[in-house]
């Protein structure tokens, strides 16, 4: 049975089956097969920089190359933060209840949204109408073990009464203001060239 989304409301659980909305589902896409002489598909690989050894598609899933060449799997492999102090492993939230918070929209304009899953549920009355009514909530969201637990805002859309969980990480905006004002139209120095003076 796949894993799913669960979420606590106001001590009630509500289990989501998910999928992940992109633009190929929506829009459909074609794609581009390169073929070798004989007529078959060819794959994508990369050298190494010191050019000693192939890459090739899904090698890097399993481990990475460290500077001197040295194979590194990625069971071995921790999260550094900015520091360079290791990180705490952020455990897999799918099948796990997580609690809902409500949101202000500025919460979510907030974050970076990344991945945007379609739910299939029934969620409690009182907050079905909650969405309904506009509301947004956030919970924590990690689709995997790793070091950089995400966060997901729970929407209803008006377009299709489906409702969506919305995944990004925190992104806040940096405001920028002027040292000084400019001074009115009016006064601004008049920096058209003269042609009588060539």
């Amino acid at each position: 049975m796949a894993r799913q989304i669960v979420l606590e409301f106001d001590g009630t659980e509500v289990a989501f089956d998910f999928s992940a909305v992109d633009r190929a589902k929506l829009y459909g896409r074609k794609r581009r097969v390169p073929l070798d002489r004989s007529g078959q598909p060819c794959t994508r690989a990369a050298l190494t920089r010191d050019g000693s050894v192939i890459v090739r598609a899904g090698m890097t899933a399993q481990g990475f190359f460290d500077d001197a060449g040295v194979w590194i799997p990625n069971a071995e492999l921790v999260g550094l933060d900015a520091d360079g102090r290791p990180l705490p492993k952020v455990e897999s939230t799918l099948g796990v209840p997580v609690k809902l918070e409500v949101a202000a929209p500025q919460d979510l304009l907030d974050h970076a949204v990344g991945t945007l899953y379609a739910l299939v549920g029934t969620p409690p009355a009182a907050l079905l109408g909650r969405l309904e009514a506009g509301e947004i909530f956030r919970f924590p969201f990690n689709y995997r073990a790793d070091w950089r637990g995400e966060v997901a805002f729970l929407v209803q859309s008006t377009a299709d009464d489906m409702l969506y969980a919305l995944v990004g990480k925190p992104a806040p905006g940096q405001w920028c203001s002027l040292q000084t004002m400019p001074p009115p139209a009016d006064e601004q120095p008049d920096d058209e060239l003269d042609f009588e003076m060539f």
